[in-house]
């Protein structure tokens, strides 16, 4: 077979990845074998793929692979997740392109441009995840939006609803004034950002007085119905029952007492605006106060912000200052950090809004999902310390908000038949609620055209929340045979960020509608961040092309790159650098393989005992690592299992096995030797190829002709025998002692063809016979056990040992001269700058004392060094 010199990532990568999928490699039905299953963290339909995702995705595939190769009937299902926000904005801008708004058009037409945007753009992302090597089961594909997908959201909305867990109220939401949509708690990030505090004078009716209340948000006393005093406060004892006038609008209201102002913060006055702040709107039901809403649903302001109408609130802010300020109401601003809440999709600033939405009810439904991570150990999170992280947002979970105001989604299955609030009934589809509203409304007249289906659609993560049941079709046929043998998944691999989005809230419904965990383990990845430590984003131009990555560095070089420093739970510092590393092992590997290949081999010849050695040593070393390695993986430390496959085959294997079979040049390799080779390489293939799948794959097929019955990515992975300690333990000794007798040659300059005398007062029992491999590979003609030190020799130690070579008329005079004295010179040198800097005195007067200190350090240490070498020249040169 005609093998290529050099290892061709993007030749390989193709024909491997189409050889895998046209044999169906990567599908799986329910059979005899223990499951083992993946769902995909279904990507956003609109997104391309990123650092973020090659991690993520890169740790599921080697698991996967694994399991596969562990004899499991491996299945990972992967597919995309509607997005609502994200994709109703792409949708919304393309159609502005187009010179159309969306309150232009129907519903209907806005949600086939939808669907026609998604067709055109949805499968992206998972094309790409196969330039990576991602062994989905493409044949699984789901979206959140398929039908099976949706009509599951709606029933299980129907069942809550009617379980009474999910009501509809008017309540204080977090509002997202450029999606114009409500978001949940845990889709708002609150910022700190620096910006002022306002002090505003609010005339006291009938009197000359002022009060001054100190707000954030000058913009919003336009909804401002009272102002509020702690009951406590001598200060302001004598405003009680007084009524004040707001600034600008001239609205009076009354001045109210409540313990909850703070008396320490601002001036202790506090202005109640109900309907543009949560704690403010609870002041306002307790003292039943009027709820002026300033804002349109873009956060311009409405008709009650009178000359100001139309505008953004931020340039009513700026507006509005100048007005009060001309007026005489503004005393004075202060700087003033405070947290900002932002939307986690459009990053606008969020605006505390009144509106009636749709909820569900989490107090009960989180008690078993909280027991099964915090007390049965049902389900454990890598690294156990987000385990805290999750009982405070568990323990102090809110009523979900599950209502979005957009049309790219589930529709929410409320109908309406009347003008009254509780005139609605919630149904899988029209007939059923049809039939319901009859019965709830007593009019037996009803008909189709009466009822009105709520506008809004459910939020998203109401959707993939369902995704470990939903993709084996588990809510609509609880009982069928994928659910039944594929439910629970093994592993989830996700992200710490969606925590509380996406984990828990599985967690959550895998109890409540299989009475059963969605997962066992958790391992949740760090986020990838730039060498400066910054989180990589398109707005600071610091996140690389991942598929320029892929192809510059081969998919491999890029999934070992990611995986080097890729530890559980702590950020991944990215660097190109990790990239040439991971390709660079490929081509050590290939190689490897090449100089394997190319070797003659005879079947006459008898194996060499240096040859025997190797094999059992490294037997015995392959074991001890796969012992490791499944440790690594069961405590998904998959960096760790990474390095010490990496170290085995780079330094193990190749630096040392290779070396001691390697027959001479010229001579051929016996064929016991060859094939025992042969064997030990491939289970390192085997080993190795959930982390490089392309490269063992290309170099598997070479090995000999292959079947699509024996491919490497459905072979078996190798079972670890007892390993031989003793002889690991020899050997160990063994190569600090070739180490050694490098480091001499490379000392003294001498060749490696020029054999070498060792002496040491060591027994030859010491190392159980391996001085056949010290001759080898350090070229040493003759050992002599129990002798000491002769004259002209050079020393180096192992462990309790002394080994001395001798040298003398080994040595290149010349050579050894001009080595010694080029490095004086650089010495010399290095210590000028040094004593340069330290004759500085603003450096040694400004300059931190450990820093002075190491530049002294470095003077010493240069000057010890500019001895030695002279005395080594004195010595040579007679």
């Amino acid at each position: 077979m005609n093998i290529p010199s050099r290892y061709d990532a993007a030749k390989a990568e193709g024909k491997w990845y189409n050889y895998w999928t046209e044999n169906r490699y990567f599908h799986s039905e329910p059979d005899d074998r223990e499951p083992y299953t993946i769902v995909i963290p279904p990507p956003n339909v609109t997104g391309v793929l990123h650092m973020g995702h090659m991690l993520n995705n890169t740790i599921q595939d080697v698991l996967i692979r694994r399991a596969r190769l562990k004899g499991y009937n491996a299945c990972w299902v992967p597919g995309t997740d509607h997005a609502s926000i994200a994709t109703e904005a792409k949708v919304v801008a393309k159609l502005k392109e187009k010179g159309i708004k969306k309150s232009d058009i129907s519903r209907e037409e806005f949600l086939e441009q939808a669907w026609e945007w998604t067709r055109e753009h949805g499968g992206i992302i998972l094309e790409q995840l196969k330039k990576l090597g991602a062994s989905c089961d493409w044949e699984r594909t789901k979206f959140t939006m398929d039908d099976d997908m949706s009509a599951s959201v709606i029933k299980v909305f129907v069942d809550l609803f009617n379980k009474g867990l999910i009501y509809r109220g008017y309540r204080m939401v977090n509002w997202d004034p450029e999606a114009k949509t409500t978001l949940s708690d845990e889709e708002v990030i609150h910022e700190e950002r620096q910006g002022l505090l306002y002090y505003l004078a609010y005339p006291i009716k009938g009197t000359d007085e002022k009060v001054i209340i100190a707000t954030t948000r000058p913009e919003t006393i336009l909804g401002d119905t009272a102002i509020c005093i702690n009951p406590n406060d001598e200060r302001y004892s004598h405003l009680k029952g007084k009524k004040a006038i707001v600034p600008v609008c001239n609205r009076e209201i009354p001045i109210i007492e409540d313990e909850y102002v703070d008396m320490e913060f601002g001036t202790g006055c506090l202005k109640v605006t109900p309907a543009h702040d949560v704690n403010d709107k609870n002041l306002g039901d307790k003292h039943k106060l009027e709820v002026v809403d300033i804002f349109n649903d873009d956060a311009t302001l409405n008709h009650y912000g009178l000359h100001y109408e139309g505008k953004d609130r931020f340039v009513v802010r700026k507006e509005i200052t100048r007005e009060l300020e001309e007026k005489g109401y503004l005393v004075r601003t202060e700087t003033h950090v405070n947290k900002v809440g932002t939307s986690e999709r459009t990053r606008a600033v969020i605006e505390p809004r009144l509106s009636d939405q749709w909820f569900l009810k989490m107090e009960a439904l989180v008690k078993p999902a909280l027991k099964a991570v915090l007390e049965d150990d049902e389900i454990r999170l890598f690294p156990k310390k987000f385990e805290n992280t999750y009982r405070r947002w568990m323990e102090n979970i809110r009523d979900w908000n599950i209502s979005r105001q957009l049309w790219w989604g589930q529709q929410v299955p409320a109908y309406y038949y009347g003008a009254g609030k509780e005139d609605f009934v919630v149904a899988e589809d029209e007939a059923t609620a049809l039939e319901l509203a009859r019965e709830k409304s007593g009019n037996t007249s009803l008909s189709p055209a009466d009822l009105t289906q709520d506008p809004d659609v459910l939020d998203t993560w109401f959707s993939s929340w369902l995704w470990p049941i939903s993709v084996f079709g588990g809510v609509l046929e609880p009982e069928n045979k994928e659910i039944q043998y594929y439910y629970p998944t093994n592993d989830l691999v996700t992200g710490p960020d969606i925590l509380f989005f996406w984990v828990a809230r599985m967690i959550i419904a895998g109890y409540e509608y299989r009475d059963e965990k969605p997962f066992t383990n958790v391992y949740l990845t760090g986020l990838v961040r730039d060498s400066q430590r910054r989180k990589m984003s398109k707005s600071l131009g610091n996140s690389p092309d991942a598929l320029k990555l892929i192809s510059d560095y081969g998919a491999d070089g890029v999934r070992v790159g990611l995986l080097l420093s890729a530890a559980a739970g702590n950020d991944l510092l990215f660097d190109e650098a990790l990239c040439q590393q991971g390709k660079g092992f490929a081509n050590k590997i290939w190689n490897a393989f090449r100089l394997v290949k190319g070797w003659e081999v005879s079947d006459t010849a008898r194996p060499e005992k240096i040859s025997e050695i190797a094999t059992d040593w490294y037997r015995s070393k392959l074991s001890r690592v796969l012992t490791e390695i499944e440790d690594h993986y069961a405590r998904y430390r998959i960096s760790d299992a990474l390095m010490a496959t990496y170290k085995l085959i780079w330094d193990d294997f190749c630096s040392w096995y290779l070396e001691m079979v390697k027959p001479a040049y010229g001579m051929a390799i016996s064929r016991e030797t060859y094939e025992k080779t042969i064997e030990l390489f491939e289970a390192n293939l085997k080993i190795l190829h959930p982390f490089m799948p392309f490269l063992t794959e290309e170099i598997w097929q070479h090995m000999e002709d292959r079947t699509p019955e024996e491919a490497l990515v459905i072979a078996r992975w190798p079972e670890p025998g007892e390993p031989d300690e003793s002889l690991l333990d020899s050997f160990s000794l063994v190569t600090e002692v070739i180490s050694g007798i490098r480091t001499v040659r490379k000392d003294k300059n001498i060749s490696f063809k020029e054999g070498l005398e060792l002496y040491t007062a060591e027994t030859e029992e010491s190392i159980s016979g391996l001085d056949t491999v010290i001759r080898k590979l350090g070229n040493i003609t003759g050992i002599h056990y129990g002798k000491e030190k002769t004259d002209g020799s050079v020393s180096f130690r192992v462990g309790a040992y002394e080994y001395y070579i001798p040298v003398s008329g080994s040595v290149d005079v010349e050579s050894e001269i001009k080595k010694l004295k080029e490095e004086l010179s650089y010495t010399e040198g290095f210590l000028k700058s040094v004593k340069a800097k330290l004759s500085n005195e603003r450096f040694v007067n400004n300059a931190p004392e450990k820093v002075v200190a190491l530049e002294r350090q470095k003077e010493a240490d240069a000057l010890a060094k500019i001895r030695t070498i002279e005395e080594s020249l004195s010595n040579l040169q007679g």
